[in-house]
């Protein structure tokens, strides 16, 4: 049994997902955590066109065309429901280009809760300022009606009071 090199190991137990695309765009290598972000067997994407399982590949290919690294962006697999952060870079003398990603699918779930949670606050906030709102118009109102007729009262009272009918 041979036993693996630190390299070996690094890929195996690396958290992030491993792709790496040939200059044609087919994969060439995938580590096991790629695998479990996009729910797919090694043996079933190795030596296929990575546009089968990435969707888009243009920044692999503007990586590798120009030889530049794609620096670190999000981006959203919607068939996988998968959030990551990638950073894409080519390896000329190997012939391939690497990408790294960062699953953050778990982050992005939080961030949307959150988000979710503060529109639902304003919504009841509003709604309680709306109910305190109508309730102090229903009280003034009330106010308004019965100082009305306390008025009118006290006016007929004087009335009688001067008419000295009291």
């Amino acid at each position: 049994m041979h036993s693996k090199s630190l390299w070996e190991l690094l890929w195996d137990y690396d958290p992030n997902g491993l792709v790496v695309l040939d200059k044609d765009m087919y994969v060439h290598l995938v580590n096991p955590a790629f695998c479990r972000m996009f729910g797919v067997e090694a043996e079933a994407i190795v030596d296929q066109p990575g546009v089968l399982i990435l969707d888009d590949i243009a920044e692999f290919v503007e990586a590798w065309e120009q030889n530049r690294v794609i620096p670190s962006r999000e981006h959203y697999y919607a068939r996988y429901g998968l959030y990551v952060r990638k950073v894409i870079f080519p390896i000329p003398d190997q012939g391939i280009i690497a990408c790294i990603m960062v699953d953050l699918t778990h982050e992005q779930q939080q961030r949307e809760e959150l988000q979710r949670l503060q529109r639902e606050t304003i919504a009841k906030v509003n709604e309680v300022v709306d109910n305190q709102m109508r309730v102090a118009q229903e009280i003034a109102e009330l106010l308004g009606e019965t100082t009305a007729e306390t008025k009118i009262s006290l006016l007929r009272l004087r009335q009688m009071v001067e008419q000295g009918m009291v």
